[in-house]
């Protein structure tokens, strides 16, 4: 090489290195930005002032409210007419004021003295009958000890629900018209309302009156005593809130970016995994503590997330695609924000080029850098980005488009997507979920390996949309199955199917996603749980007559296993 060319290739050299330095520089300093952002976007949601976010609560209004302003001081639009997309669905059970069970003459407070059951039949004729002291479990009204014996009522962990339910459901084959049961052993622990019940609605009331109403009332008398119940029970409804923003590029297909914001509260629902805390089922009310659960990294560090992929989308000016931002609630009571939106907003499939989910993305191990990906097998597009071999990530490939959070509702719809999640730890769902144990520099990472894909699909056209294999029903494994997603949040009678696989038994026969089933075989079909006794009974090669509503009118399919 001459020295004029060495003089040249020196010059070059230089320049590039000093660009590399620079663009190092920069990138670090747009990293600490992003760090600084996150801590401050996680340390509100996640805060004690919010209250856990639980759907429908004060917390989760603020929570919305700030996510709203947000967006409008980043000058991103709202998607629609309003930022919150406001959404009602079906609570739980209460009783009504119609309830009443007296025994004697005496009218039962509906408290800690008695209530019904939340699968209690509602009476259209109050149930009037008469219980002997010394034949308990016989005549038109049973009175059933709830325990065997004395260590089964200090057991904590009893499944009493389970074991009323059972033994009304027994009682009513035998002939009764109503079952009491009581408390015999004075437990620790007794029995509470459920409004979340997964048991389905027996023909039957059925109520429950404690130790000292059955000794003043049953065991302390010689003669009969004269009883008469009348249930009420009636759904309750809360509202959620889904925020939405949007940045309209004019373009032929739009990119759905989202993360639920919603969390736990105090576990009200029941789904808090600390023993101590409010909503545990391993401890009597009573024994319970109100702790917040703040629920950082389940999902304000998604929530967060989302935010800054928002802010890198609009400076970084990706004009190909529009870009949606969903901010979802009422993931924790199973999806239930998502699959709102994704019937709001009527989706247009064809319209829709993918969807990323982001889900508790705050725990990057340092040691591990474990990252899952799921949703690569929706669309073959996603194998020019995600591999194994990763220089940042030990990356976890799931293929599935169905999984234990929002993306699932897309995929439902027939959209391609990706779902981020650094895995579980032991804060799940617990109190200790803080905002000082987010990694934020790990977040980070997330946030930019998920962005580049975002970029580098910007204007590649529409991703082919290719179906996975779906999990099956919870964990119990059957001879046979339909070959259907049911839709865990339906409260009504039946169940209905969120989606339907490819080449299985309930496609062959031309079910589809909407359609309830409500009979298989001479089975009755009121739930999943009658729904799963049902597929008890077939095996492989069986053919049965299945009738579905579809928009309310029945449709009989003949469906072989």
């Amino acid at each position: 090489m001459n020295q004029s060319a060495f003089r040249r290739c020196s010059l070059i050299c230089s320049l590039l290195l000093l660009s590399f330095s620079t663009l190092s520089h920069a990138q670090k300093k747009a990293n600490r930005r992003m760090v600084k952002q996150l801590q401050t976007d996680i340390g509100f949601l996640a805060s004690d002032a919010l209250e856990g976010r639980r759907t429908g609560s004060v917390g989760e209004k603020k929570a919305g409210d700030y996510l709203a302003s947000w967006y409008e001081k980043k000058g991103i639009a709202p998607y629609g007419d309003a930022y919150r997309h406001p959404f009602s669905f079906v609570y739980g059970k209460e009783s009504t004021e119609a309830t009443e069970i007296r025994i004697g003459t005496q009218r039962m407070a509906l408290s800690g003295q008695a209530f019904p059951l939340p699968f209690s039949a509602n009476t259209p004729a109050r149930v009037i009958g008469e219980i002997l002291p010394d034949v308990l479990e016989q005549g038109n009204i049973w009175m059933i000890n709830l325990y065997a014996d004395e260590d089964e009522a200090q057991n904590p962990h009893f499944d009493y629900e389970k074991q009323m339910y059972e033994k009304a459901r027994e009682a009513q084959k035998q002939g009764a018209t109503a079952v009491i049961y009581y408390d015999g052993y004075g437990s620790k622990y007794p029995p509470q309302f459920n409004p979340h019940s997964d048991y389905e609605t027996l023909d039957i009331p059925v109520v429950f009156v404690n130790d000292g109403i059955f000794n003043d009332y049953v065991r302390n008398r010689q003669a009969g005593v004269q009883v008469s119940i009348n249930v009420s029970l009636k759904k309750t409804e809360r509202t959620g809130t889904n925020i939405a923003a949007y940045i309209d590029n004019h373009a032929p297909y739009t990119v759905i970016l989202g993360a639920h914001y919603d969390h736990l509260g105090y576990g009200e629902d029941g789904n808090s995994l600390d023993p101590k805390a409010k909503g545990s089922a391993t401890l009597p009310a009573t024994e319970r503590t109100p702790y917040i659960h703040n629920g950082a990294d389940d999902n304000a560090s998604g929530t967060a997330g989302l935010l800054a992929l928002a802010q890198k989308i609009k400076a970084g000016r990706l004009k190909h695609y529009n870009y949606l931002f969903l901010n979802f609630s009422g993931e924790e009571l199973g999806l239930l924000g998502s699959k709102a939106l994704v019937k709001e907003l009527n989706m247009d499939s064809s319209k829709i080029a993918y969807m990323i989910n982001m889900d508790m993305i705050g725990r990057l191990n340092d040691s591990t850098h474990a990252l899952t990906v799921g949703g690569v097998g929706t669309s073959p597009v996603w194998g020019q980005f995600v591999s194994k071999t990763n220089q940042d990530f030990k990356i976890i490939i799931d293929s599935s488009g169905v999984g234990p959070s929002d993306h699932t509702s897309f995929y439902h719809s027939g959209i391609p997507v990706l779902f981020f999640f650094t895995g579980i730890h032991h804060d799940y769902h617990k109190p200790s979920d803080d905002a000082d144990k987010i990694n934020y520099f790990g977040e980070v990472q997330v946030l930019n390996y998920a962005y580049n894909i975002i970029k580098a699909l910007d204007g590649k056209g529409k991703p082919a949309f290719t179906p996975t294999r779906q999990t099956t029903v919870g964990k119990v494994r059957f001879k046979v199955t339909l070959g259907i997603m049911p839709d865990y949040s339906y409260q009504e009678e039946g169940v209905r199917i969120d989606g339907v696989s490819d080449d299985r038994p309930a496609q062959k026969a031309g079910m589809k996603a909407g359609d309830i089933i409500v009979q298989m075989g001479e089975l009755k079909i009121q739930g999943m749980q009658s729904y799963m006794e049902a597929l008890g009974m077939f095996k492989v090669g069986d053919t049965t007559e299945v009738t579905v509503l579809r928009e309310g009118k029945p449709l009989k399919m003949s469906v072989t296993f």
